[in-house]
This record gives C-alpha cells, sequence and structure tokens, in this order.
C-alpha cells in the first residue's frame, strides 16, 4: 500500500459501524446519512484494499481483518485524543481515558468506592468500562481493547498474567420459606431431591459446578437451564426450584425475596482476579487504577461486607 490516504471521521465511521453491527443506528449517531457513512466505509475499504465488513441485508458484520484492524483502530483514536489533551498532562496523570472490562458482579460490588477515589484524585481521566461475561472480558484483554479486567477466567490462559484478590463461594439459593432455608450448611447430596435451575453447559459457572461434582454419587437434577444467572434468579424467586449460585449474585437487602445457604462435601468456589496481557506495557493511567483496585480489593476494603 502507498501513502495512507485517509481520514479520521473514515475512522470514526468504521468504529461507529463495528459497535452498532448497523449502518442504519452508526449513521444515527454520527448524525450522518447512511449513504454518506456507506461512501466512508468504501474509501477506507479502498484506501486499505481490505474487506472491513461483510454486509447482508440482515446483519453487519466484521472480517477477520475488519476485527485485527479495529483494535488497532481503537488504540490509535484513544492516542490521538491523549495527544490532543496533552502530553504532560496525560503524563502526569492529569487528563486521559482508561479502558477496563470486568464482570458484572465487579462492577456492582468492587469498583464504586476505588473508582471514586481514583476520580477524586484524577477527576480528568475518564475510565471506559466493558461490563461483559467472562468469556467476553478474557477476549478483551487478549486483543489489547481493556487495559486490563476483573474476571473469574484467564488464571490457566498462558497470555494472561492472573492475580487472585477475592474468593466467592456458591450457595443454594431458594425462596425464604423453602424447607432448607433455615440449614446453616447444606451437603449437595441433601439437595438431589429438589428441582435444580442451572446455567447452560456453555456457561463457565456450570463447568465449574459440573467439574467440582465429578466424584459424587449421585447429582442433582436440572430441570431448568437459561443463559444467565439474572434468569436464574428470577425463577428461583417465581418458587420453580432452587439453584447453585455464587454467593455476590444473591441480593443483599434484607426481606430480599432469594436467600443463599452455604454448600458443602465438596465446597465450590470461583477465584476473581485482577488480568493483564502478559507483556503488554499498561500506560499510567490505567497502572495507577489497577494498583488502586489491588490494593482495596487484597486489604477488604473494595470487597462486600
Amino acid at each position: 500500500m502507498g501513502r495512507i490516504n485517509f481520514d479520521l471521521q473514515e475512522l470514526q465511521a468504521f468504529v461507529a459501524v463495528a459497535d452498532r453491527s448497523s449502518f442504519s443506528q452508526a449513521a444515527e449517531d454520527l448524525f450522518l446519512s447512511q449513504p454518506a457513512l456507506s461512501r466512508r466505509i468504501d474509501k477506507l475499504e479502498e484506501t486499505l484494499g481490505v474487506k472491513l465488513f461483510e454486509r447482508t441485508t440482515r446483519r453487519v458484520q466484521l472480517t477477520n481483518v475488519g476485527r485485527v484492524f479495529l483494535a488497532n483502530v481503537r488504540t490509535a483514536l484513544d492516542e490521538l485524543e491523549g495527544a490532543i489533551l496533552g502530553v504532560s498532562d496525560l503524563a502526569a496523570h492529569r487528563t486521559g481515558i482508561v479502558t477496563l472490562a470486568c464482570v458484572p458482579t465487579a462492577v456492582r460490588y468492587f469498583l464504586p468506592d476505588v473508582l471514586r477515589g481514583f476520580s477524586e484524585r484524577f477527576p480528568k481521566i475518564r475510565v471506559r468500562i466493558h461490563d461483559e461475561s467472562a468469556q467476553d472480558v478474557l477476549n478483551l484483554v487478549l486483543a489489547g481493547e481493556a487495559d486490563f479486567g476483573i474476571n473469574f477466567a484467564g488464571s490457566e490462559d498462558p497470555e494472561i498474567d492472573f492475580l487472585p484478590i477475592y474468593r466467592e463461594d456458591y450457595v443454594l439459593a431458594m425462596r425464604p420459606e423453602h424447607p432448607l432455608a433455615k440449614r446453616k450448611k447444606l451437603s449437595w447430596k441433601e439437595t438431589a431431591k429438589e428441582r435444580h435451575i442451572s446455567v447452560s453447559r456453555s456457561s463457565g459457572n456450570r463447568s465449574l459446578i459440573d467439574n467440582a461434582l465429578a466424584g459424587i454419587e449421585k447429582h442433582p437434577a436440572v430441570f431448568y437451564e437459561v443463559n444467565h444467572v439474572s434468569g436464574i434468579l428470577a425463577l428461583v424467586e417465581a418458587g420453580m426450584g432452587v439453584a447453585a449460585v455464587p454467593r455476590l449474585s444473591l441480593p443483599q437487602h434484607p426481606g430480599a425475596p432469594v436467600i443463599g445457604v452455604p454448600l458443602v462435601n465438596p465446597p465450590v468456589y470461583r477465584t476473581l482476579g485482577l488480568i493483564r496481557k502478559r507483556g503488554r506495557v499498561t500506560p499510567p493511567a490505567a497502572q495507577t487504577l489497577f494498583s488502586m483496585l489491588q490494593q482495596a480489593l487484597i486489604t477488604g476494603k473494595g470487597s462486600p461486607s
């Protein structure tokens, strides 16, 4: 390819379409007509000499080359924004942006206090948070689209540095009036006759439980499967059965419609960790937030009571 000849608007158009997976929605976001947006994408593809999107009447999706290019463009745009805001300010942690990927549990219980302190110290630094599933968080960190992550997955990935910070036990979720609700703890064998609700077999939560129960003679029977823990809790609240869930997924307020009893024999738990792509240099502002989270979570200041 010869001299690079495209402008910032074309890159912004590309990111908008990639984020929305839709030309019409991206055009609305950018206050453009759809033909004008299409011309920008066409020009960018022509300049690069590659197709960035596969387009059908039903959907728009990135090509393999487009996915790689997207990660690079996001990085370039963030770096450009930092340069515009001022190199000296960015180096001094006075302006900039940090991109963090984390599971929803972290957003609810671990992030608020630390982000509040971070914002008080560095009020002009913006934080972009991707609250996604464990696998999506891992993928964002591996792709370089997030500076670091808070996740339950990644400890066995050779490309990931995993710093464990919190251990979360699994409990049996049920309605407060359930006959087992007054128990202090329950063995898995004691739950075998209950109607269990579970996430699908593709879920990391399901794999963790199945592996832990591999040596149990009689497994609990799963009567209902859903894709997310929030769906499990909705069915438990409706009285459809019980479910093994991470403790922090339960509502924490008094009088909650779902309660949890610790599970033993065997106990099942998952470990939350700060994750970074191995060998990747963390930008200064992101490193500061990473260190603050590490300190707060290890000392318990950022953990749920």
